[in-house]
């Protein structure tokens, strides 16, 4: 976290977020879930920049890499969230153009590490035969079942928890694997987690998790929308992640977000 954000204690108490101490505080909340929300409808219906090439390339194994190049280097808080990304982008099998590049906040790009880090996701590849075997995996699965699995088996060398999440998502709400997410899957003290410690008032993972599951379901959310939330309710500068103010008027997540920001407020009573 950047800026440790809270507000004076003014009595307010839920017992969906116990560790939250001021209606101020609860509404950043339930404004940061609102964003979260709208954001993944968006990303389904219009998503924008490199988001929509995901959707609309014909082969899988490039719209996969993409999706991949999109997670690891991550998308600017600029004009311009796609710039560097594209300025590495290099076609499935080439090692992107990595020098120099700045990666985005929630990227996972360390310099000096990007070759042997995708290295490794190739042998992950590789050694199921293609990228969409690897992502499609066992056929029974289901969406939530085949997130989880494939999200262990990505915890590959400088690919941080926020990344494979966010990859996961991307690939799931652009439709190009059946993946959807059971849970937040806190593995590291990264900003998510660190936040979510304040926010439910425990440290404990299983419960995290629990509390999490409990506040996405009474603010009528996925529960993958939490992932961002949290975290942006511990900035003074929300991450849009990909997502232009422009394209967050658009009409899909405009409605996301209102009918995202209405349930939450009641859950939480703020």
């Amino acid at each position: 976290m950047r800026h440790e954000l809270r507000a004076q204690d003014d009595g307010y108490r839920s017992s969906l977020a116990p560790g939250l101490r001021s209606t101020q505080d609860a509404r950043r909340l339930a404004d940061a879930v609102a964003f979260a929300a709208g954001r993944l409808a968006g990303l389904a219906a219009n998503p924008p920049g490199l988001y929509a090439q995901v959707a609309a390339i014909a082969d899988i194994e490039e719209a996969t890499w993409l999706a991949v190049l999109i997670a690891y280097i991550g998308p600017l808080e600029s004009e311009q969230p796609f710039a560097a990304i594209e300025a590495a982008r290099r076609p499935w099998r080439q090692l992107p153009a990595l020098e120099g590049i700045q990666p985005g906040p929630r990227g996972s790009f360390e310099p000096g590490r990007g070759e042997e880090t995708l290295s490794a996701y190739r042998r992950f590849a590789d050694r199921a035969g293609s990228q969409q075997l690897a992502f499609t995996a066992d056929s029974s699965w289901s969406a939530e079942q085949r997130f989880e699995r494939i999200y262990e088996r990505l915890a590959l060398p400088g690919l941080h928890r926020r990344a494979r999440y966010d990859l996961l998502i991307t690939l799931g709400r652009l439709g190009r694997y059946p993946l959807a997410a059971p849970a937040l899957l806190l593995t590291e003290d990264d900003a998510v987690t660190l936040a979510a410690k304040r926010v439910f008032g425990i440290g404990d993972r299983l419960t995290l998790e629990r509390r999490a599951r409990k506040l996405a379901a009474a603010a009528a959310v996925p529960i993958e929308a939490l992932d961002l939330a949290l975290e942006n309710w511990t900035r003074e500068q929300p991450i849009s992640s990909g997502f232009h103010r422009a394209d967050a008027r658009g009409a899909s997540f405009a409605q996301g977000a209102e009918a995202a920001l209405e349930s939450a407020v009641a859950a939480l009573r703020c």
